[in-house]
């Protein structure tokens, strides 16, 4: 009678736990399908990926990170968290995980997938696969392994020290935007420009990321009418007047990025005078004033960064932030004018060793009475002429 009893308990508790994972299964395929897993299958195959390429089980991705453990969280942001995982086989990843499980967060996470899938370019973070068996989406990222350029800038605890080149990352990650704009298959726009959305890799790299806000421009129509988005300090004044995004709107954000590179100054800041709030405006009105000196970053004048390359990044960034659009330079020719800087920057490296004279028509004086180091009263000059000579077309090109 006891054996009789055990079997069929034990059938019961069978029978349950079968009922449970069929319900589950089912669950994480209304998921699946909710999210865009027949298009996304559909889209992996026509671009000669398997499935197994880019869509990994929740079960995999729980595993990998320890079941989501706050040990293995990277970063936080107002709509997800990314998490740290291992993969078999040791290999690490990042997982982003919609902090808010409601089907508001769906959208921009599909978007997000969407939009990666038509991108191609070393500086622009490499999205690995997607699980779509969870409310909202779980996406697998190429593992960035030295933070947000925000963590470097603006020294966040645990960052490592500030040891890459400035006007280098700037470049990249200009190039990675003119190519959104302008070589992708379809335009991308991607509305939400800053530093913490740029990332460095082991190499110090530049890796664009976090497209979720970001949006595919039709070839047919030069602006849309849209729902602003983005981050305040970055957001382009015209867009949030008018409602109309174009292009032109991300330069304003890149701009922002330079002035924070130069300055080592936040894009909003809740200390100090009233006109120093919005860092943007009070660069300009600095610039206007002929008193760049009070507002550069002393971490930017280094052995290898020359004070004309500064004033010419500034006056960059200037152009960048004009209130109107269409006097701002597009990313394409902002790409140029910091590629012909950087190879002005490596001509100079390379005559560190010679002796030089005193560039009158600099800031040198300015920043050695402001700093009171004589250091920074003099600047190499050997070579400049030459070499911009050789650039000129791109440096003329992108005013």
């Amino acid at each position: 009678m006891s054996i009789g009893f055990v079997a069929i308990f034990m059938f019961i508790s069978w029978s349950f736990w079968a009922y449970k994972q069929r319900k589950t299964a089912k669950m994480r395929e209304a998921y699946f399908k909710q999210n865009g897993g027949n298009l996304l299958q559909q889209l992996s195959k026509s671009r000669g990926h398997s499935e197994n390429d880019t869509i990994f089980t929740v079960v995999e991705l729980e595993k990998a990170t320890a079941n989501f453990h706050d040990s293995r969280i990277l970063g936080q942001g107002g709509q997800a968290t990314v998490y740290k995982g291992t993969l078999p086989g040791d290999r690490v990843v990042a997982i982003k995980k919609s902090r808010i499980g409601d089907q508001s967060q769906v959208e921009p996470f599909i978007n997000e997938i969407m939009v990666l899938y038509q991108i191609n370019h070393k500086n622009v973070v490499k999205l690995l696969g997607c699980c779509l068996e969870t409310p909202v989406p779980l996406l697998v990222y190429e593992y960035v392994t030295h933070g947000s350029l925000f963590d470097h800038i603006h020294a966040v605890a645990g960052a490592p020290p500030r040891s890459f080149l400035p006007l280098r990352i700037a470049t990249e990650t200009a190039e990675a935007f003119a190519y959104l704009h302008s070589a992708a298959s379809v335009p991308i726009l991607h509305r939400d420009v800053k530093l913490a959305n740029i990332l460095l890799d082991e190499n110090y790299t530049a890796k664009v990321s976090d497209f979720g806000a970001s949006r595919l421009a039709p070839s047919d129509q030069a602006q849309m009418t849209t729902m602003l988005q983005g981050t305040f300090g970055y957001l382009d004044p015209e867009c949030m007047h008018t409602g109309q995004l174009t292009e032109k709107s991300d330069v304003y954000s890149f701009g922002v990025v330079l002035i924070e590179l130069l300055t080592g100054r936040k894009a909003l800041c809740d200390e100090g005078l009233a006109e120093q709030k919005v860092l943007a405006k009070y660069f300009v009105s600095l610039m206007k004033e002929n008193r760049l000196h009070h507002i550069i970053d002393r971490r930017m004048l280094g052995d290898n960064v020359k004070i004309e390359q500064l004033k010419e990044v500034a006056d960059l960034a200037r152009q960048c932030v004009r209130v109107k659009g269409e006097e701002r330079p597009t990313m394409k020719e902002v790409a140029h004018e910091l590629a012909g800087l950087q190879a002005m920057e490596r001509y100079q490296w390379g005559k560190r060793n010679l002796k030089v004279e005193e560039s009158e028509y600099l800031l040198g004086d300015e920043l050695s009475n402001m700093y009171g180091d004589a250091d920074y009263a003099t600047t190499s000059s050997i070579g400049y002429d030459s070499i911009k000579n050789q650039v000129a077309f791109q440096l003329e090109g992108a005013r």
